[in-house]
């Protein structure tokens, strides 16, 4: 029985894995290659590693697979925001069909200070979504 669950675990998770690494190469830009990966990853990660607690059934690699999952579920999320914030501080090209900018006008490059609300600041996202890609 065990056997089974193993197999069924590592497979899906195999899977999820799997659908990151083409999502990767589908996906347009950063922001949403960030997001696959932080969110397919983490769970395809997760399921190999339950399998492995599964499939040796002791409890020095049981409680090291359980700290793993913690770690990476905590860490994940964050390290995605993280390079998200990054990426549009630093001005990295979006899919031009993106259409909802939440953090337009909330950033001041001078003081390099991200406001929670809406602020007249002279950041401007590299394409302005409600007007469509820039013409030249």
């Amino acid at each position: 029985m065990n056997e089974l669950i193993v197999m069924i675990l590592s497979t899906i998770g195999s899977i999820f894995v799997l659908s990151t690494s083409v999502a990767m190469f589908r996906k347009r830009d950063v922001y949403l290659r960030i997001n696959v990966t932080t969110k397919t990853a983490t769970l395809g990660l997760g399921l190999l590693l339950a399998s492995a607690a599964i499939f040796f059934q002791e409890y020095s690699v049981t409680t090291r697979v359980l700290v793993t999952i913690i770690f990476v579920i905590l860490t994940a999320p964050i390290g995605g925001h993280m390079l998200a914030r990054a990426a549009y501080l630093n001005k990295i090209k979006k899919w031009e069909g993106m259409k909802i900018d939440d953090l337009a006008g909330q950033y001041d490059p001078k003081r390099k200070v991200l406001y929670s609300e809406k602020k007249n600041t002279s950041f401007e996202p590299p394409v302005d979504y409600d007007k469509g890609p820039k013409k030249t």
